[in-house]
């Protein structure tokens, strides 16, 4: 049974832009995503949006639900009162190009920036052993869909634009662990996570965690171990003694 959705939608460019309300007939079952076509549909032909699978697996439709982020295509309609009226507006951390479309080339830059993954030779016999623990640790964190909830809610750069040079996201440093992680990888990444990649500036309030929707445990699994490698390379007295060593032996 079909009912009227009170519906409120950021319109705008990077100049500017505000809210504007719309009535939208809504059914049962829906979610955010489906209101927003019917609205596209309906009233507002020039409604820019971005979606792709809505099987909340492509991460495209990210955006931000009565302020929090969220996949539209996951967020459930029966969540909200029916009399309750649902904003939406674009991910707040980027720059928007219109409407709910923002522009997420910052996160495409700081892939770059991840030195490639680097596999030590063969074993004699030709093949490659790893322990089955030491493959599921990394598993997790390939999970990522990149809908850039987690570096859109990280107050780092959401709060704070003259950090993004330096900080990578935490999507990113997930992506440093899992390759640090990899039992095959000769990659010493610790002191690009820490110089390069500001993992100094994460001060692991796990926001990014909660909004993940493929429930990464991005700052347990990831953040948390990646900080204590680093700590181990930059501070542990035998390791500096080490490097210092085998430097002036080169």
């Amino acid at each position: 049974m079909g009912y009227d959705l009170q519906l409120r939608v950021w319109r705008g460019d990077a100049a500017k832009g505000d809210f504007i309300d719309f009535t939208v007939e809504a059914e049962e079952g829906e979610v955010v995503l489906d209101v927003l076509h019917r609205l596209q549909a309906t009233q507002a032909g020039d409604l820019a949006v971005r979606w792709n699978c809505k099987a909340g697996k492509c991460g495209s439709c990210s955006m931000e639900v009565n302020g929090h982020p969220r996949l539209s295509c996951m967020t459930r309609l029966s969540d909200f009162d029916r009399a309750e009226t649902i904003s939406v507006s674009p991910l707040r951390t980027f720059p928007v190009i219109k409407d709910l479309v923002t522009d997420v080339s910052f996160n495409y830059e700081k892939a770059k920036e991840v030195p490639a993954f680097a596999p030590r030779p063969k074993d004699p016999d030709g093949t490659y052993r790893m322990m089955q623990e030491d493959v599921e640790r990394g598993q997790e964190f390939r999970k990522c869909i990149e809908c850039w909830l987690c570096q859109n809610t990280c107050h780092v750069i959401r709060d704070h634009e003259e950090n993004k040079p330096a900080f990578a996201g935490p999507r990113y440093f997930i992506r440093y662990a899992e390759l640090d992680m990899h039992p095959l990888d000769t990659n010493d990444r610790r002191t690009l996570t820490d110089k390069q990649a500001g993992i100094g500036l994460c001060n692991i309030t796990k926001c990014c965690t909660e909004v993940c929707p493929e429930g990464i445990k991005i700052t347990d699994n990831g953040i948390i171990p990646m900080k204590e490698r680093v700590a181990d390379r930059k501070y542990d007295p035998l390791v500096w003694l080490g490097s210092k060593i085998f430097r002036r032996g080169e």
